[in-house]
């Protein structure tokens, strides 16, 4: 039985806190939270289910916002149609980054931001990221393009940041000799 995620609004205070530190092992609260997010983002992005459980589509999720302030934050990152692949990342630290810069040609989305807001978002292109998996294992992913922008921007959610935050109020919109856009 699948039942949709209840996700903050942009609005909401908790996304501007900063989320704490999850003391390891996950709790089962947590775990039964990572395998609803999971299903939800899963879902989202399958057009059968995103219509019948009228899903916006996204592909990740942090637990601030669905009003936890603890570091762990889901990705289900579809690298081919109908194959995804899930990423938990319990107090994740990116530590290292590339020089170059991309942005997302179409913009970022946020499924607590429920209207169109635009702008391109800078992030690094390529980034290592470290945490630990549900079962308290450490790990290490390095990531790039849209993925690495997605890691970014959920990253982002753990220090109370949102992805509009990050555009330029006076140039919105870089051109490409400023900056890749992907």
């Amino acid at each position: 039985m699948f039942k949709p995620l209840k996700i903050l609004d942009e609005k909401h205070k908790i996304l501007r806190q900063k989320s704490k530190e999850v003391k390891l092992p996950l709790s089962k609260e947590d775990k039964d939270t990572i395998k609803q997010i999971i299903k939800h983002l899963t879902y989202s992005q399958i057009e059968k289910y995103s219509e019948k459980y009228d899903l916006r589509p996204g592909m990740g999720l942090a637990f601030p916002q669905l009003g936890k302030l603890k570091r762990i934050i889901v990705i289900v990152y579809e690298y081919e149609e109908g194959k995804f692949q899930d990423y938990v990342i319990i107090n994740p630290k990116i530590i290292s980054h590339s020089e170059e810069m991309v942005a997302l040609e179409s913009g970022e989305g946020c499924l607590s931001v429920n209207r169109e807001v635009e702008g391109h978002v800078p992030r690094y292109a390529r980034i290592t990221i470290t945490g630990y998996d549900q079962d308290g294992e450490k790990i290490t992913i390095r990531a790039r393009e849209d993925l690495s922008v997605a890691f970014q921007h959920e990253v982002d959610h753990l220090e109370g940041i949102l992805f509009f935050d990050r555009i330029d109020k006076k140039k919105p919109f870089f051109t490409e000799d400023e900056i890749r856009l992907i």
